[in-house]
């Protein structure tokens, strides 16, 4: 896999690929080729588009979003000339994929390079109830943008038990065993969330990209 994140790639060119940083905050995709981007992301374009609506990705995707609530709400952009996505002014990062995965929580997958297959799965021990533990796979060969709010942090998970916040964690390698660990402190609320406090596990060899956010406060009930 390779990243600027990893020091192995330039964070300015996707050398030989077709994404590229316009700047910290804004992808540039240069088509012929397809992409498959979060819905509403386009900031602009130069040449000729199609933007088309790209659904669940199939019946078992579309359960599998309605029951859990993840899932991207994509499109697919056809056409030839330059393409400008962003996010919010979240900054972007850049992952090329080779014959490996990557999991993404649903709200920083921006775009992805439609050879690569994707899938949502949900973290073992995690109820259905738990916002933001359900989350998608993307597989295969090619690129793949995400974004984090604030500068993130990479930590590798093979040093040491690895801990991060559900709404926080940006992606992580797809290899590795994820479980949940709950504090039961009544008096330990530890991110943004209500009731009892709840963080992601992570166990093997690999990454995980952490962002400086945990997102929107969670509403209270009543």
């Amino acid at each position: 896999m390779r990243s600027a994140l990893f020091g192995n790639l330039d964070p300015q060119q996707a050398s030989g690929g077709n994404f590229a940083l316009q700047n910290a905050k804004m992808l540039r995709v240069r088509l012929p080729q397809e992409v498959l981007a979060r819905q509403g992301s386009m900031v602009a374009f130069q040449g000729q588009m199609n933007f088309d609506y790209e659904g669940s990705g199939g019946v078992g995707k579309l359960f599998k979003k309605v029951m859990t609530g993840e899932g991207v709400p994509l499109m697919r952009v056809k056409g030839e000339g330059l393409l400008f996505l962003a996010d919010n002014a979240d900054d972007i990062h850049l992952f090329y994929l080779e014959n490996e995965g990557l999991t993404v929580n649903g709200r920083n997958l921006l775009a992805f390079e439609p050879q690569l297959t994707w899938d949502i799965g949900r973290v073992q021990g995690a109820g259905v109830a738990a916002g933001g533990l359900f989350n998608t796979t993307v597989t295969g060969t090619g690129w793949v943008a995400v974004t984090a709010h604030g500068s993130p942090v990479m930590l590798n998970t093979g040093q040491a038990p690895t801990f991060a916040d559900g709404q926080s964690a940006v992606c992580w390698s797809a290899g590795l065993q994820v479980g949940v660990n709950r504090t039961f402190k009544a008096g330990a609320l530890i991110g943004r969330g209500s009731g009892e406090a709840m963080q992601l596990a992570f166990q093997g060899q690999g990454f995980v990209l952490v962002q400086a956010s945990e997102g929107p406060p969670i509403p209270k009930a009543g």
